[in-house]
């Protein structure tokens, strides 16, 4: 089915030989009309109305600008070769959304459809080029007028226009009604553009999401080999190196988790990864213990997010290792909150102090070294307070 998009000769019933008249006012001031109901359907239509909305509108206006008593839109089903009343004013209840009218070339639709030919038959109950469809029998329709309403490349349907009344449709009306079916059919060209980018959205989201849940995997995995290179290296120097390196793969790969089971990819909760990478690292630090206090829906771009939650890891191993060398273990607080503009993380212990000498600004450990790196990648700044007992980190950074 490629209808042309050459301008078709409408196909017109013959006018009888009487009746004809002059045009009178009534005429004009419907043609005034008729041209201000197609400027608002395009003020509706550029204003990003609903697909349903502008389909409803369409008839309705269509309707009263032909001062018709029925109008309906009629939506193409391919597969079973049938057009569908999508939407319509002036139909019994159950008609729209329900009813159907053959596609085939016997059928007026049907034939403005396969064609591309505009369809006008003024007396339907003389009508011996077409059959007259069953739902205009049950609703008395004496005439009706069809266009095709073109979309994307492909025919959407066909919009027609129907009345009970002894007038006639003439051809000034098929040129309203077929502007009526361009302006719809540029909504119908829009509305298939948006919904297959919408798909594509969708399917990119669960692919992104779906990488991130099979790098998480891959992270784990190779966090599991440290882990167990840790135990069987027989070093007891190399040991913590490698637990820490496993902490810190575990702790990117929590953030890959975390996106799989959100649904955004570009940003993340902040509070909940925290939380996630706190939990994490609990028995890595035993018997340290770690309170976690880390407000939700602090919602951060991905890769800061990631940036961050290694900060945390760093700042918790240093306190789990040197806090507490008195004794065998005490409590690690953790806080993430909102403040203003900015995000502000904590991490504090109760344990010896910093060592006299301690100078920020030359970190000699690699742990301090990756704190300081992040916090400046991250445009923040990085306060230690000394809370006698033990000591208080404080990263502040822009949200």
């Amino acid at each position: 089915m490629s209808p042309s998009h050459e301008k078709e000769a409408p196909v017109v019933e013959p006018k009888p030989t009487h009746g004809a008249s002059d045009i009178t006012l009534r005429a004009l001031q419907q043609r005034i009309r008729q041209q201000e109901i197609l400027a608002e359907l395009g003020v509706t239509a550029l204003q990003g109305a609903s697909f349903d909305t502008l389909l409803a509108d369409t008839a309705r206006l269509a309707a009263e600008g032909l001062r018709a008593e029925f109008c309906k839109v009629l939506e193409y089903i391919p597969a079973d070769n049938e057009l569908l009343v999508r939407a319509g004013v002036g139909w019994d209840a159950g008609v729209v959304g329900n009813a159907r009218v053959g596609a085939d070339l016997a059928s007026p639709a049907g034939f403005a459809l396969r064609t591309g030919k505009p369809v006008i038959s003024n007396h339907l109950g003389n009508e011996e080029r077409f059959r007259t469809p069953e739902i205009l029998r049950q609703h008395g329709i004496h005439r009706a007028m069809n266009v095709i309403l073109q979309g994307d490349g492909r025919p959407f349907g066909v919009l027609e226009v129907d009345s009970r009344s002894e007038d006639e449709f003439i051809e000034n009306d098929l040129a309203f009604l077929q502007g009526t079916a361009n302006l719809l059919g540029m909504a119908i060209e829009r509305d298939r553009h948006e919904r297959s980018l919408k798909a594509a959205l969708e399917r990119q989201e669960v692919l992104l999401r779906e990488m991130s849940h099979r790098v998480k995997n891959s992270l784990m995995i190779v966090s599991s080999m440290l882990q167990l290179q840790a135990s069987a290296v027989g070093n007891p120097a190399l040991t913590p190196y490698l637990e820490e390196a496993a902490h810190r793969v575990s702790a990117v790969a929590r953030a890959h988790d975390q996106l799989f089971q959100g649904s955004h990819v570009e940003r993340m909760d902040l509070g909940k990864y925290v939380e996630a990478i706190c939990k994490d690292l609990a028995a890595g630090v035993a018997p340290c213990v770690i309170h976690t206090d880390a407000q939700h829906d602090v919602e951060i771009s991905t890769d800061r997010a990631v940036s961050a939650a290694l900060i945390v890891n760093e700042l918790i191993t240093n306190a789990a290792k040197y806090a507490y060398t008195d004794r065998p273990g005490g409590t690690i607080w953790v806080t993430v909150a909102r403040i203003g503009d900015r995000l502000s993380i904590s991490v504090r212990d109760e344990g010896a102090g910093l060592p006299p000498g301690f100078d920020r600004t030359k970190p000699k450990g690699l742990g301090m070294r990756i704190i300081t790196a992040f916090v400046s990648q991250l445009e923040g700044t990085l306060e230690i307070h000394a809370r006698h007992p033990g000591t208080e980190f404080v990263v502040t950074i822009p949200r």
